[in-house]
């Protein structure tokens, strides 16, 4: 019973199927003989039975048999079917002889010879159907078994991938800006116990979120925003009024549903190449407002632009942009890709969500689900 409760639910059905038609099959020529060619001799009708049984038993085997050629190569797999259709009839064969001829008392060479000679010219294709329509079956389920398999391959890889992509995003919290961080919280401990108590509690905001985007579920714009407001609180206290933070954002967009994080590499390249290099420090803007294409997103900011050590032109960006990139097309196709512009007094990178972002996502939701 064991054995059997391993076998997949679609090879149970296939063979019930396969033995339901030959079912219907021998019933209907069962009665038929007994009726026309030997009426009412109820002989007929269990051999037709005891024929029906032997073949049930043939097709498992077939099955069986199917199975272990499917391991070696075509060639190999061609000419064992060959081998197992000739076995195959041959087997048939004499148990339709011994239930037709040899229980009649029909047991001697020249019966056999008649009724092989007659089963040759009439009945042999039967049988080799048989044979024949257990291996089609087989070969069917086996192919939709790897079409299935190639699917859900395909499945755990885009979630390998996405996973890697989150914790390559997680990545751009990076050591240096931890370090960064816990200094100014230590230099502040000492000067301004209260704000050092803020800073940490934003620290640990901005940490939280980053762990809880592991989930890989998209999140609405307003948090993503109090995420990137944290993240610049905490840069301020680093860079002091030399960075300035500026958001225009619609109220109508502030449901929408974003990657978690991807805006974050973005105002951080802003915040490494364009601001903090530059003496006399800038501003970065954020915009967020719907269009006739969607809903359009912008991170600009005043800074050393194209004379950065670090030329955001879109042919160098760093990993984080790129990663931004990819994630926002998997998630809102081609025309949400990234757009930058470095210019002689800043750059900006913006990209536009399509007008039907939410059937987008609804779909998304679904081949995630599947």
């Amino acid at each position: 019973m064991r054995i059997i409760e391993k076998i997949p639910r679609i090879w149970k059905i296939a063979y019930l199927l396969i033995c339901a038609w030959y079912a219907i099959n021998y019933t209907i020529g069962s009665i038929m003989k007994w009726q026309i060619l030997q009426p009412y001799n109820n002989a007929v009708l269990w051999n037709g039975f005891y024929l029906f049984e032997a073949i049930c038993i043939l097709i498992a085997l077939t099955f069986i048999y199917s199975n272990w050629l499917f391991k070696f190569r075509l060639p190999f797999q061609v000419a064992g079917h060959m081998c197992g259709l000739v076995v195959y009839f041959m087997i048939i064969s004499y148990f339709s002889y011994y239930f037709d001829y040899y229980l009649d008392g029909r047991v001697y060479l020249d019966d056999w010879k008649e009724y092989m000679q007659d089963l040759l010219s009439f009945e042999a294709m039967r049988f080799y159907d048989q044979y024949l329509i257990t291996v089609a079956v087989y070969y069917v389920i086996r192919y939709f078994e790897s079409l299935q398999r190639k699917d859900q391959e395909k499945s755990e890889l885009a979630l390998k991938n996405k996973e890697m992509e989150l914790s390559l995003l997680k990545s751009q919290i990076n050591p240096h800006f931890l370090f960064n961080t816990l200094n100014s919280i230590s230099t502040l401990i000492s000067s301004n116990k209260e704000k050092a108590r803020k800073v940490i509690t934003q620290l640990s905001d901005v940490f939280r979120y980053a762990l809880d985007s592991h989930s890989g579920q998209n999140v609405r714009l307003i948090h993503e925003l109090d995420f990137i407001e944290n993240y610049l609180k905490i840069q301020q206290v680093r860079f002091g009024e030399r960075l300035r933070y500026v958001t225009d954002v619609e109220s109508t967009c502030l449901s929408v549903e974003i990657p978690p994080m991807v805006l974050q590499p973005l105002v951080e390249n802003s915040v490494k190449y364009g601001i903090g290099p530059k003496e006399d420090g800038g501003t970065i803007w954020m915009i967020v407002k719907r269009t006739e294409f969607g809903i359009y997103f912008e991170i600009t900011d005043d800074g050393l632009g194209i004379n950065a050590k670090k030329v955001l032109d879109g042919k160098s960006s760093g990993v984080g942009l790129k990663n931004s990139d990819k994630r926002l097309q998997s998630t809102f196709g081609k025309s949400a890709c990234l757009h930058i512009n470095a210019g002689k007094y800043g750059y900006s990178v913006s990209f536009t969500l399509p007008s039907n972002w939410e059937e987008v996502r609804d779909k998304q939701r679904k081949l995630e689900a599947v």
